[in-house]
């Protein structure tokens, strides 16, 4: 009696605390139910692995079906770029045509060449940047990749624009639009013919309008797309009528996102006389190197196209740069605008002006810009224009 009291006042969870008639139900009960439990638990362990594992494959395989039939986004500006959503609109309607087609030079994928795009009894001037045959499927992806990257991009009134790509059958090719007279730098040339400015009056504030344009153009590239040009300079800008401009050029700027860096095939291919300090001793390059070069534009405009660095050959701009070197007042240059080319060319990008700013600067120093025509009596002559630049001959 004594011990049966005991086993009704403590748990009744104790084994030693059954009477005789249910001791043996309690011993096949309980080692069931915790058999049942850890079997419950290793199957909830085994089915969650099973599952992240399945998951995990399934992102692989998306990953991978991305690599091999989606060109991801450029970066979060440009977005998501499918070939069969973005360039749909822009393959060639089987009503065009292209006439006059004359090769202009050898690009890195193919000719590129000029001629005219018929479509609706209209003719329009085209540049082609086309694909050379028999490329290999890597060169056939990268130039794909062309293509999408001026399609993203040429979405602003200063930027040049794609009007329509071959991406369907060969031969592959974009057509961007070209612009007339064509070539800024050729245009400034021709100017110098042109006894000051009878055909076509440009002024100093002609300089500002399209010093705007320009400012505009690359503004946009970076705070849209975080591209930098890599290669401003008046022979990579197009002029056409009402000296209305586009940026054009965008080889390095394409390149270099591609390759995720600037190497030296690249970096040989812009002439020293147009490069930041930064870059000439292969530091990284920043859109602040882009308004340093801005910065010689200006200087080429104001001068009719030429060369910068007049009193220096290439090899010496470095050293002199490095001395902290600077380009003399050109003639026909006011103050504000020597003043904006000196600001561009601020030793430190730090301490050079976002193109925000530029734009602001050249509305306010447009009025008190000359308007009366540049011109000069010397004449161009292409070869010792080269040597001069540091261009290739």
């Amino acid at each position: 009696m004594a011990v049966q009291a005991q086993c009704n006042i403590s748990s009744g969870s104790d084994p030693a605390c059954y009477d005789e008639g249910s001791g043996p139900l309690a011993v096949i009960i309980i080692p069931s139910l915790l058999a049942l439990s850890t079997l419950i638990v290793v199957s909830q362990i085994i089915w969650s692995f099973v599952t992240k594992r399945s998951s995990a494959q399934k992102i692989t395989s998306s990953s991978s079906n991305v690599n091999e039939r989606e060109h991801v986004q450029l970066d979060a500006g440009i977005g998501s770029l499918r070939p069969a959503n973005v360039l749909g609109p822009l393959e060639l309607p089987v009503q065009c045509t292209l006439e006059g087609v004359e090769v202009l030079q050898m690009g890195r994928y193919g000719p590129i060449c000029m001629g005219q795009l018929k479509q609706d009894n209209t003719s329009t001037a085209v540049m082609i940047k086309t694909l050379k045959d028999r490329s290999t499927q890597s060169e056939s992806a990268e130039f794909m990749d062309l293509v999408l990257f001026h399609a993203a991009v040429s979405k602003h009134e200063n930027i040049v624009k794609l009007l329509f790509c071959q991406t369907r059958r060969t031969p592959m090719y974009l057509l961007l639009e070209a612009s007339v007279p064509g070539n800024l730098l050729n245009f400034l040339w021709s100017l110098r013919e042109d006894r000051c400015g009878e055909s076509s009056v440009f002024s100093e504030k002609s300089v500002f309008l399209v010093a705007k344009q320009i400012a505009a153009g690359l503004d946009y590239l970076h705070s849209h797309h975080r591209v930098i040009h890599g290669d401003v300079a008046a022979r990579n800008m197009l002029i056409g009528s009402a000296f209305s401009v586009k940026v054009s050029g965008l080889d390095f700027a394409f390149e270099s996102r591609q390759k995720k860096k600037v190497d030296r095939e690249q970096e040989a291919n812009v002439p020293v006389k147009w490069q930041a300090p930064e870059r000439m001793m292969r530091l990284p390059l920043t859109d602040r190197s882009d308004v340093w070069s801005f910065g010689i534009l200006l200087y080429e405009m104001i001068t009719l196209g030429s060369p910068p660095y007049p009193d220096l050959d290439p090899s010496e701009v470095l050293p002199r740069t490095l001395a902290h070197y600077r380009m003399k007042r050109p003639e026909n240059c006011g103050a504000p605008l020597f003043d904006l080319i000196k600001y561009c060319c601020m030793w430190n990008f730090k301490d050079r002006p976002v193109y925000s700013a530029i734009i602001r600067l050249l509305d306010s120093y447009s009025y008190f810009a000359d308007t009366k025509p540049l011109c000069s009596e010397v004449q161009i002559d292409v070869s010792e224009y080269k040597k001069k630049a540091g261009l290739p001959s």
